[in-house]
């Protein structure tokens, strides 16, 4: 009979091992369909508040995300290819006028893109008319460009003021609505008052949520102007120094 108690203990051993593995096995399965169900819900719980909140009076919230973002990925997009290695294209255009003269400089400037380059192109072409004529020129061409940059970030702080707006605009017909309820029913029901006080909140947080996001964008387009513009004008001060020295080399 011991027997038979050690033979059975010895089996059970060596069945919980294989009982822990297959629910080891079974965790990440339960992990994924639980992880699923939950996107699935958090994808359902929005869309049921952006209907909640007026299908038709959001829309106008999600139009002004969508058109803010359009204009910020343009400006991103655009002040990333109009960053440039401006030390690498000062040392080229030194080497270039010390070889070549203006011409094989101003070549240099126009196979690379950027308004850095850009402004050194119009400086070097007005090389024969003294340093002064290629200073205001440097200067007036360099306004130019800083208008290029800034050029679109007007519609994205619109869509950031307007955002918000439309949100407390939705509180307050939510609250008309509310009002509109209870007089009608001539007696206060909370079931009456939730209803347009919850239109009210959803409004207003989806407003809310589209000026923050479009935020973002807006103060990293702005720095990466101010990044831009600095690079300018220095890399505009040491072009000119440069056409000193060439000058004094003739």
């Amino acid at each position: 009979m011991a027997s038979n108690v050690v033979v059975a203990q010895e089996e059970a051993a060596t069945q919980a091992p294989a009982q822990t593995q297959v629910d080891l096995s079974a965790d990440p399965e339960e992990a994924a369909a639980a992880a699923a169900e939950e996107g699935k819900s958090f994808h359902s719980q929005l869309k049921q508040k952006f209907i909640e909140g007026g299908a038709f009076f959001m829309t106008f919230v999600l139009l002004t995300l969508i058109l803010g973002l359009a204009f910020a990925i343009e400006r991103v997009l655009y002040l990333n290819l109009a960053t440039s290695n401006t030390k690498k294209l000062l040392a080229n255009v030194e080497d270039a006028l010390g070889s070549g003269g203006v011409e094989a400089a101003k070549e240099v400037c126009r196979n690379t893109r950027g308004p850095v380059a850009s402004i050194f192109y119009q400086g070097l072409d007005r090389m024969d008319h003294g340093i002064d004529v290629v200073e205001k020129s440097i200067i007036s061409y360099g306004g130019v460009q800083a208008g290029l940059l800034d050029r679109g970030l007007s519609w994205i702080a619109l869509f950031i003021a307007l955002g918000p707006m439309l949100g407390f605009m939705g509180t307050v017909i939510g609250m008309i609505g509310a009002f509109d309820a209870i007089e009608i029913a001539g007696d206060i029901s909370p079931s009456l008052v939730a209803g347009g006080i919850k239109v009210a909140l959803i409004t207003t947080v989806f407003g809310l949520i589209v000026a923050i996001i479009l935020q973002i964008f807006y103060n990293y387009c702005v720095a990466k102007i101010d990044s831009i513009v600095n690079d300018m004008e220095d890399a505009s001060i040491s072009l000119l120094d440069l056409l000193v020295k060439y000058n004094l080399k003739k």
